[in-house]
């Protein structure tokens, strides 16, 4: 994600002026009515109206530098930028302006919003993706104070309603122009658009109504994740503002790799080695699977270096809407022994003889041209 002081040309101790200012200039610049048909600037256009969103709101602003996203600055989802000023100056610009045009709807600052959604990393193993299991994860995350209960206040005390906006958060500007009398609404810079004040702060949360803490979260993670897969827990995110309901977590899953199974979706891979007499005579063998215990194979007389075989259902419980599990396929290896028995060697040289083969020192025969082989 592009950082938001970016995509405004500010640095990031810029004041709210500093941004006020060059949001105006950007806005300007792109607006699509002064870049009719151009998709890039249009694009641009909404990266600037949503950067302006966040960081021309304090809290916002102050949740987006702690966590290093727009999704955790607004506290429940987009709900579209407050361009009452901008609009007032680019209006008054662009186009004349307007007899009594106002720049934006009012909205309520004591209005419940949602909390901030969160993420984090949870890492099992090939196993546990396998399986169902239950895993307990600690986040920190915003609740509501204990001290205030979320007003922001001393105890004993209470916010008062602001005599700049009489509790709106929004405030009304007119400005005189040759065009005649155009008039602008913004956030009230008394209060911050909160519609009220605090003039005793909780000495808890420092006024803001909520503390960060580490909560506890019990979590099930479903048989068959993998690498990618994104679980979310309704309403375990932040707390919300006004008793607004908590934002959701999610939970960005890593598998790690397994040193005898490799995985492919809900298959899985994996080596089994057998020896000579095996391949060429045929064996019943057990196989290990990942999660039940041993299964018998059926080695076939004349089985070849890099056989596969396959044992139905084996696998991975598949997700996204499919039924079953995955298959488990087993290649098969003739494991060729680097050092040999006298009794051991003894055999092979008859073996060599009766195949009518050269085997020794000196000459490559049956024995090193079988171990070349399947190096």
């Amino acid at each position: 994600m592009e950082d938001l002081y970016q995509i405004l040309e500010v640095p990031r101790d810029a004041s709210q002026a500093d941004i006020k200012k060059a949001y105006r200039r950007l806005a300007m610049k792109y607006h699509p009515d002064n870049n009719k048909g151009n998709e890039e600037a249009e694009n641009t256009f909404k990266k600037i109206n949503a950067a302006y969103e966040v960081l021309s709101d304090q809290d916002k602003r102050a949740r987006y530098d702690q966590f290093g996203t727009a999704e955790g600055a607004y506290g429940g989802g987009f709900s579209g930028a407050n361009f009452g000023d901008l609009f007032g100056d680019l209006f008054s610009q662009v186009f004349g302006g307007g007899m009594g045009f106002r720049g934006s709807q009012s909205h309520d600052p004591s209005a419940p919003q949602r909390g901030g959604s969160l993420e984090m990393p949870i890492e099992v193993t090939l196993i546990e993706a396998a399986q169902s299991i239950s895993r307990t994860v600690e986040i920190p995350r915003w609740e509501v104070c204990v001290v205030c209960g979320g007003t922001g206040a001393k105890p004993g005390t209470s916010p008062k309603t602001c005599g700049a906006c009489h509790g709106r958060g929004q405030v009304e500007n007119r400005q005189h122009t040759m065009f005649g009398e155009f008039m602008s609404v913004g956030p009230c810079h008394t209060c911050g658009g909160k519609g009220k004040i605090i003039e005793e702060k909780c000495p808890g949360c420092g006024g803001r109504g909520q503390e960060r803490r580490k909560h506890k979260v019990d979590v099930k993670v479903p048989a068959g994740v993998e690498t990618g897969t994104r679980l979310r827990i309704s309403g375990e995110g932040d707390a919300g503002v006004n008793g607004g309901p908590n934002g959701d977590l999610f939970l960005a899953v890593t598998v790690k790799t397994d040193k005898n199974f490799e995985r492919d979706g809900g298959d899985l891979h994996r080596r089994l080695y057998i020896t000579y007499p095996q391949a060429v005579l045929g064996a019943v063998v057990e196989v290990e699977t990942l999660i039940d215990g041993t299964e018998k194979l059926n080695i076939p007389p004349g089985t070849t270096h890099g056989s596969r075989f396959k044992i139905k259902e084996r696998g991975i419980a598949r997700l996204r809407g499919a039924r079953g599990r995955g298959d488990l396929y087993v290649h098969v290896f003739v494991d060729i022994p680097q050092k040999v028995s006298e009794k051991e060697k003894q055999l092979i040289s008859e073996l060599a003889n009766e195949m009518k083969v050269s085997v020794g020192a000196g000459e490559e025969g049956f024995f090193d041209r079988f171990k070349r082989f399947f190096d």
